[in-house]
């Protein structure tokens, strides 16, 4: 049968309902479902070893489809970065002005637990943002502190508002970056009240100046040591996918072949960096714990000890914080399982202290309480002083509710 100009016959009906139905199920969230995916595969495996093409399998999308919402890797990351940002301004906005902390804590929570597998994005791979970007992220982080911070002088007068703001909204970020399974309704309790606890802990009340010994870094002594210690401040200032053989042989004054006779590529040189992060802390860990009876005092000296450690250990700890991902999972194994021995200390003795925590619930406290030292900490530009360590021992002490 001939059809007419501007007919349709029964097979272009059928294509047309085809596609009307298609439509119907298509979800109209389908970008935010790419930036979920999106950002649970940059959390797994960071930025530079995330493909296009398991976004595009975990979202169920073939790549080309993927690649008409997003251009390219970068454009998705950068979205993906910036989306805990933006999500907890929106919350925080349509609050008044005049609301009060438990407000703006509840919403700020709510938003970082219904995107927590994929929120945690901004904290270490937002460093291989462009400039621009990384600014405009900044700027918006800025905003959520200062609107905390507000509502923090006005109901304490706390003279260190911003640190304190920081500190709590660190605490509630927390529960993007570990894995740690709990009802939303009870990780929302336990963030909003760590939080609370922050802003609310005197400065450096409860807290002396425990007998804190931070093992040093080992004097590199041989060419394998010389060749980890030029190569930390390197990824932890540029990224471990930015820095290459040649620049590590060049800081240390050799030929990039020679390194080969030391470490078999790029890859075990992070994994021996995080390897003597994680001895580093046990060490002082054991240390902290020996002269220890009561719990409080415990908690208080593992507290001033993670402190201590994140302050003079700057660069080491924020490489194994920022690029484990990036390992093979050989090699991962025995990094994870020393920081699982870590977090299962911090649980034992939190747990003596509130014997009413479940195991889930103490490591989600003692998450947030790291929260705190890395925000506390960031904010203070890690100046290293024995007040500011005092100061955020203090808050992280809070953030546990381990007073005495």
């Amino acid at each position: 049968m001939e059809l007419l100009p501007g007919r349709s016959g029964p097979l272009d009906a059928d294509r047309r309902a085809s596609a009307q139905a298609a439509a119907a199920t298509r979800p109209r969230n389908r970008r935010q479902l790419i930036v979920d995916a999106a950002g649970r595969v940059f959390n797994e495996k960071g930025y530079h070893a995330a493909s296009m093409g398991e976004i595009a399998d975990r979202v169920g999308l073939t790549a080309p489809a993927l690649y008409r919402h997003f251009p390219n890797k970068y454009a998705l990351f950068a979205e993906c970065a910036s989306f805990m940002a933006d999500g907890l301004v929106e919350a925080l906005d349509v609050l008044p002005q005049d609301a009060r902390l438990a407000e703006l804590f509840t919403a700020a929570s709510r938003v970082t637990i219904a995107h927590r597998a994929s929120g945690g994005v901004y904290r270490w791979e937002a460093r291989y943002l462009n400039p621009e970007d990384r600014k405009l992220l900044r700027r918006r982080f800025a905003y959520v502190v200062d609107r905390v911070a507000e509502a923090v002088r006005a109901e304490s007068g706390a003279a260190d508002a911003e640190v304190r703001a920081a500190a709590a909204l660190g605490a509630i970020g927390s529960i993007t970056l570990h894995r740690t399974r709990i009802s939303p309704a009870r990780a929302e309790e336990l963030l909003v009240g760590a939080a609370t606890r922050v802003v609310g802990t005197e400065s450096s009340s409860g807290v002396s100046e425990p007998s804190i010994d931070v093992p040093a870094r080992p004097v590199p002594r041989t060419r394998r040591a010389e060749i980890l210690a030029a190569a930390i401040p390197l990824f932890e200032r540029d990224g471990f996918a930015n820095v290459t053989l040649g620049r590590i042989a060049e800081a240390v004054g050799i030929g990039p072949s020679a390194i080969y006779r030391h470490y078999p590529g790029k890859v075990d040189i992070l994994a021996a960096a995080c390897l003597q992060a994680a001895g580093m802390l046990s060490q002082a860990v054991d240390q902290a714990l020996t002269t220890c009876h009561d719990p409080h005092d415990a908690v208080v000296a593992l507290a001033a000890t993670y402190v201590a450690y994140s302050f003079e250990h700057r660069a080491l700890t924020s490489v194994a914080e920022a690029e484990l991902v990036g390992l093979p999972s050989a090699l991962q194994r025995p990094i994870v399982l020393a920081q699982r021995d870590h977090i299962a200390v911090w649980e034992q003795q939190l747990k003596v202290v509130h014997p009413d925590l479940t195991d889930a619930q103490a490591r989600v406290l003692v998450h947030a309480g790291f929260g705190v030292v890395v925000e506390a900490g960031r904010r203070l530009r890690w100046e290293d002083s024995p007040e500011n360590r005092r100061t955020v021992t203090s808050l992280m002490v809070g953030a546990l509710g381990a007073r005495p």
